[in-house]
């Protein structure tokens, strides 16, 4: 019994705790999109086809295949 003197604080005080914690999140926009990181997941190859296709600087490949192992 003597314990729930105790105990009964510390979980109202995390209760609260996690009830301010909640309030924050929602009022940062934390669940404005829940969407988009669903997207990124499920689409990031598409992101690195695309990526491989931005030009590189001039002399970028040269670099590359001089660094390549054999080619020494």
């Amino acid at each position: 019994m003597d314990s729930l003197y105790l105990l009964i604080p510390v979980v109202l005080i995390f209760l609260a705790l996690a009830i301010r914690i909640l309030m924050w999140a929602i009022k940062s926009g934390q669940y404005e999109d829940l969407k988009t990181e669903g997207h990124r997941i499920l689409f990031e190859e598409d992101r690195k086809s695309h990526s491989s296709t931005v030009a590189r600087p001039e002399g970028a490949e040269q670099k590359q295949r001089d660094n390549e192992p054999g080619n020494e």
